[in-house]
C-alpha cells in the first residue's frame, strides 16, 4: 500500500479557487462532471461481470449487500434503501452497511472506518452466508474497514465486488469482481464526495436496476411493483394500468386501490377482457 498512488488524492487541476466568481466555479465543476460518465464506460466490462454474479445470487435466494464508510457507505445505504419502494422487493434482499452504525449516516463517526474487526462483527449480525454477495465501496480503495469485510467474505466463500475509484487499488486486489471508475483528480482537492461520489452512485444504480429488471420487477419500462406510498404514486400508477389496458381513469383507479398493486390490477384487468 505504501507505494500506491491515488488519483483521487493528487491535486486538482483548478487553483485559487477561492478567487474565482461563482459563474466560473459553477462551470469548471460542471465541466469536471462531465468526465464521470465516459470514466464510468470505461468500466462497463466490470460493472457487467459483477451484476452477472448478483443477479445469480439474488435469483438463487440470496441477499446483496453493501459495505462502505463516510460518503461511500452513505451511496450503498441510499441505494439499498430505494429498492423496496421503486422495486416492491423486501427491506432484507439489499441491504447497505456503513462504519459507524446508523449514526454515521448523518455524522462522521471518529475513526470507524479504520477497524477491519469491526466490519466483520457488522457482517456477522446480518448473518450473511455464502449465499449472498457484499460489494465493498470505497472510493481511494484503501479503506480498511471495507478491506477487511472483503477479506473476511471471501475466507467465508461470499462473492465478493467492489466499487472504487482508483486502479489497481489494494481494495481491487482483494475483491473477486472489483470496479474501477477512474475519475482522476477532484475539483477540490481529496474531495471525493464530488467526481467519484458521483461514479460511484450512476454505478450503483446500473448494478440494482439491472439486477431488479432481470428479476422481473420491470415490465416494459414501468415500475409495476413499486410502493404504492403517496398520491404522486397512484397517480402514476393509475396512468400505467391505463396505458398498458386502454382502461378509463374511473376503472384504472378502482382496480389499482382494490389490488394495491400496478402489475396485479393490469393482469385483472386484462384477464377479465379475455373472458
Amino acid at each position: 500500500m505504501e507505494n500506491f498512488i491515488k488519483t483521487t488524492e493528487k491535486n486538482s487541476n483548478h487553483n485559487d479557487l477561492e478567487k474565482m466568481p461563482i459563474g466560473d466555479l459553477l462551470s469548471k465543476i460542471n465541466q469536471e462532471d462531465q468526465t464521470v460518465p465516459l470514466a464510468v464506460e470505461n468500466s462497463l466490462p466490470q460493472i457487467e461481470e459483477l451484476t452477472k454474479q448478483v443477479v445469480l445470487k439474488l435469483k438463487d435466494g440470496g441477499r446483496l449487500f453493501y459495505i462502505g464508510a463516510g460518503t461511500s457507505g452513505r451511496l450503498g445505504i441510499l441505494d439499498a434503501s430505494e429498492c423496496p419502494p421503486t422495486f416492491g422487493v423486501s427491506k432484507d434482499l439489499v441491504v447497505g452497511i456503513i462504519a459507524g452504525g446508523d449514526k454515521a449516516i448523518r455524522d462522521a463517526v471518529e475513526n470507524a472506518e479504520d477497524s477491519k474487526e469491526q466490519a466483520i462483527l457488522d457482517l456477522q449480525e446480518h448473518q450473511i452466508s455464502s449465499k449472498d454477495i457484499l460489494i465493498g465501496i470505497a472510493a481511494s480503495g484503501t479503506t480498511p474497514y471495507v478491506i477487511g469485510a472483503v477479506e473476511w467474505c471471501n475466507q467465508q466463500n461470499i462473492i465478493t465486488g467492489c466499487i472504487t475509484c482508483n486502479a489497481k487499488s489494494p481494495l481491487s486486489l482483494v475483491a473477486k469482481f472489483p470496479i474501477e471508475v477512474v475519475v482522476g483528480p477532484e475539483f477540490v482537492t481529496g474531495s471525493s464526495r464530488m467526481k467519484a461520489g458521483t461514479a460511484q452512485k450512476l454505478v450503483l444504480n446500473m448494478i440494482s436496476t439491472s439486477s431488479m429488471i432481470q428479476l422481473g420487477r420491470v415490465k416494459g419500462n414501468k415500475m409495476v411493483d413499486m410502493q404504492l406510498s403517496n398520491d404522486k404514486l397512484v397517480e402514476r400508477g393509475i396512468k400505467m394500468i391505463m396505458e398498458a389496458t386502454q382502461a378509463t381513469y374511473k376503472i384504472a383507479n378502482e382496480q389499482l386501490r382494490f389490488h394495491g398493486s400496478v402489475r396485479r390490477a393490469v393482469e385483472n384487468i386484462l384477464e377479465n377482457e379475455k373472458n
